[in-house]
C-alpha cells in the first residue's frame, strides 16, 4: 500500500480552510491546518506533509515567510501560494522563495491539485489582451518596494519618492499582501 498524501494548509480564514480541508480529504489526502505563521512549526512536526497550500496574507503577516520554513523542513515539498491580492511582485517573490505555483483566489481543488503535479512552465499560457492599468502597476511597484525594504513603511516611502502618510493612506485602502 502506498504512503498517504499529507497536506498542510496555512490559512487564517477558518471557513475557507475547512472547505479546502474537506475537499482534499475527499480526494484521499490527510490534511492539517495551521491558522498562523506561529502554528506552522507545530503542525509540521505532527503532519510531516509532502504538500502545502499557503495563503499569501495571514492576518498581519505575510505567507511568504512560510515558504523558506517549509522548504527547510522538506526541500522536495510541493508548495502552492493562494491569494486574493495577486500581484506580479508577490508572484515573483513566491516563486523565488520556492513555491511551485501561485494561484489567485478563487481557485478550486482541481486547480490546486494540478499545480502540485506541474513542475514545468506552460508555453501555451494565454497572454492578457488588456494592458495593465496604472493603478495595478503602482500597486505592484509598492509591493515590490515593500518586499525589498522588509516591509519598512518609511524606507519604502523614501524609495518611492512619496510622503509616508500618502503611502500609509494607499496601504489603508488596499492592504499589503
Amino acid at each position: 500500500m502506498s504512503e498517504p498524501r499529507r497536506l498542510l494548509i496555512v490559512e487564517d480564514d477558518v471557513r475557507f480552510a475547512a472547505t479546502l480541508r474537506r475537499s482534499f480529504e475527499r480526494r484521499g489526502y490527510e490534511v492539517w491546518v495551521a491558522g498562523s505563521v506561529e502554528e506552522l512549526d507545530e503542525r509540521l512536526e505532527e503532519a510531516r506533509p509532502q504538500y502545502a497550500v499557503v495563503d499569501l496574507k495571514l492576518a498581519a503577516a505575510s505567507g511568504l515567510t512560510c515558504i523558506p520554513r517549509l522548504h527547510e523542513y522538506d526541500p522536495d515539498m510541493r508548495i502552492v501560494v493562494l491569494t486574493g491580492f495577486a500581484s506580479i511582485a508577490t508572484a515573483v517573490e513566491a516563486i523565488k522563495l520556492g513555491a511551485g505555483h501561485y494561484l489567485a483566489k478563487p481557485s478550486n481543488t482541481d486547480e490546486i491539485e494540478a499545480a502540485f503535479h506541474r513542475s514545468e512552465g506552460d508555453v501555451n499560457t494565454r497572454l492578457s489582451v488588456r494592458p495593465t492599468s496604472l493603478k495595478t502597476l503602482e500597486w505592484e511597484r509598492i509591493n515590490e518596494t515593500l518586499a525589498e525594504t522588509n516591509f519598512n513603511i518609511s524606507e519604502t516611502a523614501r524609495r518611492l519618492g512619496m510622503h509616508r502618510r500618502t503611502l500609509a493612506r494607499k496601504l489603508a485602502k488596499r492592504p499589503v499582501t
